[in-house]
């Protein structure tokens, strides 16, 4: 009698493990994916994109994914950057930053009392004031203070100007005399051109401001502009007598000091 013969058995996991095994492969790839973007950073998101590219098209070229035949690794990573965290010190610097605009306090007391002054003394009309957050400005025109072409000060100049030391008197701040000219050439052997007249200018009020009315040499300074900058364009005479000023600058800090040989 023939025996039987028994049936072997195959040895290992069953055939639908490996298909199993592949399915919790991706969901921990998803997932790492998710957690990755979190937290999004260029460097790390590279790294995860390559790892689930290499995951899901394996070491050959042929890939899964076929719609625009760029693979995960190929995207533009820029386009990510409106989900980044804002960094909360970052916003609290943008908002806490000074503004330039902002007037300080003591230029504004400075604004006021030079103001008073000007109206006790009845010269307001005579200028024009104005500040901002570098000090305090006094603009003269020059017909108050010099004939045409000359950096002569008239009588009237020399008035106005003894009114305004008893203002600079109340103070100790630093003070910039600035002249300016308009658009007309100049051509003479005193004044070769608008910027040897406007510095003139200023040059004289300087001298006049310290050898005759004592106000400290080392508080006083002068710069010319020429024709270069300009209140109202000239292109009429009215304007043109507007840009022909002397400027007086009450400096609210004082210049740093340049060490020598620096």
């Amino acid at each position: 009698m023939a025996r039987k013969a028994k049936k072997q058995s195959s040895g290992g996991a069953p055939s639908w493990m490996a298909t199993y095994s592949d399915l919790m492969s991706l969901l921990l790839t998803f997932f790492i994916l998710l957690f990755s973007m979190s937290a999004v950073s260029e460097e790390r998101f590279k790294a995860v994109a390559d790892s689930l590219r290499v995951a899901l098209a394996g070491s050959s070229n042929d890939s899964i994914l076929e719609d625009s035949g760029q693979s995960i690794s190929d995207l533009n990573t820029t386009e990510l950057e409106d989900m980044e965290e804002v960094n909360p010190e970052d916003a609290i610097v943008a908002e806490t930053e000074p503004q330039s605009n902002v007037i300080p306090e003591e230029v504004q007391q400075l604004y006021e009392t030079a103001n008073e002054y000007l109206e006790e003394n009845g010269i307001q009309s005579d200028l024009t004031i104005s500040r901002d957050a570098e000090g305090v400005y006094i603009d003269i025109q020059e017909s108050i203070l010099f004939t045409s072409g000359s950096a002569e000060i008239t009588s009237s100049g020399e008035e106005t100007l003894g009114s305004l030391s008893g203002l600079f008197e109340l103070f100790d701040n630093e003070i910039v005399v600035e002249g300016y000219t308009d658009n007309v050439p100049m051509r003479s052997s005193q004044f070769p051109s608008n910027w040897e007249l406007s510095t003139g200018r200023a040059v004289s009020v300087l001298r006049y401001l310290s050898e005759e009315r004592g106000v400290a040499p080392g508080r006083l300074s002068a710069k010319g502009y020429g024709e270069h900058s300009p209140i109202v364009p000239n292109d009429s005479p009215e304007n043109r007598a507007l840009n022909r000023r002397v400027n007086i600058t009450i400096m609210h800090e004082s210049r740093e000091e340049v060490e020598s040989g620096g």
